[in-house]
């Protein structure tokens, strides 16, 4: 099948070089004239496991190929996805200005039937808003399908390969059996494709993750009352997370979800309640609460030292908002980092990947290093934001000899609280006894 994917973020790089592996010709179409050149040169312009290897294999044979040209991207596909960003506005809805601008330049070049599918992450009835801009131009019949992602970052091409299930809403047959058929590799297991009507669909994504948002931040409110009772976080999650109702995943206490997905989801799916008469109070309160919980530890930190952190050294291992990805969007550690920086303190970071984001970001700022334990040499403190792999079994005697003090405030509970106290460590985590001073 011929195959265009406009928007090369996360979502549209994956999406396309995953369908180019199984055999499609894939155009990515991306305004960005920088990207489409480095990606033409053979580079992945994002850190994803897996998608180097693929991305490779079929650039060098031909199926997939870029382009900075929306009409050469569709002069001959037949499916044509949307995955163009869908930013948060200033009340928190969904920014629909560049899906809805590229669909009106679609419906002056397409000289023929294609379907057109809304891969973004999108509100209620943005199908039909889609529909009504292609049709101002267009003179052909086409189609316009609501086809959500649901790839998690760090894994998003076994989930692209290997998906839970497949959500296509669309009312039309003849798109029906052509998506059927593009994502019959995909669904070899037997897991289902999932056909309903297009506004189930759109808001099948948020309802997916807000839901999750809403049970990271359950654990994370009893976290926080595990520490006021004297109760373990960790043994409250065993013992609910064996609940088969409930399950195992998503019950880690923490310092707040970050990331391209859940604040943005969380916020739109709120501000669509209001549009339609409907407060929903719960997603309200999920809002409310990860914001205070992202500054959870710099607000610890403060408490230790004082009121005043000015010339105090602290370390933090790990930017980006999650582990195995560069990608820093609403990630807590940039809020950690803001507080603390509001505070007086100084600020060196380390991260596997993220480093470079981080740095068009914040410039100056803050230190970085390429080296996790350089991070610590004379601080005062370490703050832990990311679970990156690399931190769960460190050298605990390196650090406490480049350390003022041997003082870490844990973000993620990487460590055990009595190995820990064992080590002469004043260790702070979350939902769980504090040791040390």
């Amino acid at each position: 099948m011929k195959i265009s994917v406009v928007g090369t973020g996360y979502v549209g790089l994956v999406t396309g070089t995953c369908l180019a592996d199984t055999g499609n010709e894939v155009i990515c179409v991306d305004i960005d004239e920088a990207k489409v050149a480095m990606m033409k040169d053979g580079k992945v312009p994002i850190y994803e496991p897996q998608l180097e290897t693929i991305f490779d294999r079929n650039v060098r044979q031909a199926r997939l190929t870029f382009t900075t040209e929306l009409a050469e991207g569709l002069t001959n596909s037949d499916v044509v996805f949307l995955a163009l960003p869908t930013p948060p506005g200033a009340d928190g809805s969904a920014d629909l200005s560049a899906v809805l601008s590229v669909a009106e330049e679609i419906g002056k070049l397409i000289d023929r039937y294609k379907v057109i599918i809304d891969k973004s992450t999108v509100p209620v009835g943005t199908a039909e808003k889609v529909r009504a801009a292609i049709a101002k131009n267009a003179r052909v019949d086409f189609d316009v399908v609501s086809n959500p992602e649901f790839l998690r970052e760090g894994f998003a091409v076994e989930d692209f390969m290997k998906p839970d299930r497949i959500v296509i809403g669309t009312r039309s047959e003849r798109a029906r059996a052509i998506l059927q058929d593009l994502y019959k590799p995909f669904v070899r297991q037997g897991n289902p494709i999932l056909f309903m009507d297009e506004r189930s669909a759109e808001l099948t994504k948020y309802a997916a993750n807000a839901f999750l948002a809403t049970k990271i931040t359950f654990m994370n409110e009893i976290a926080n009352f595990c520490e006021k009772v004297g109760a373990d976080v960790d043994m409250v999650r065993m013992g609910i997370g064996a609940d088969s109702r409930i399950g195992k995943r998503f019950l880690f206490a923490g310092i707040g979800f970050g990331g391209s997905c859940f604040p943005k989801d969380v916020q739109a799916l709120a501000k669509s309640g209001n549009e339609f008469g409907y407060n929903f109070s719960i997603i309200e309160k999920v809002l409310e609460v990860n914001e205070r919980q992202r500054i959870l530890l710099a607000e610890r930190v403060k408490a230790h030292f004082g009121s005043n952190l000015k010339g105090k050294k602290i370390a933090v291992w790990g930017l980006a908002f999650k582990p195995e990805t560069d990608d820093i969007r609403e990630a807590p550690a940039l809020y950690l980092i803001d507080k603390l920086l509001e505070e007086g303190a100084e600020v060196t970071a380390f991260d596997p990947e993220a480093i470079e984001n981080v740095k068009k970001l914040l410039g100056d700022k803050i230190g970085f290093t390429d080296n996790m334990y350089e991070a610590l040499r004379g601080a005062d403190a370490l703050l832990i934001a990311t679970e990156w792999s690399v931190f769960r079994s460190p050298d605990f005697e390196k650090m406490a000899e480049l350390m003022n003090e041997r003082l870490i405030f844990d973000g993620r509970n990487l460590y055990d609280v009595a190995d820990m106290q064992k080590r002469g460590f004043t260790y702070k985590s979350i939902g769980r006894k504090t040791v040390g001073n």
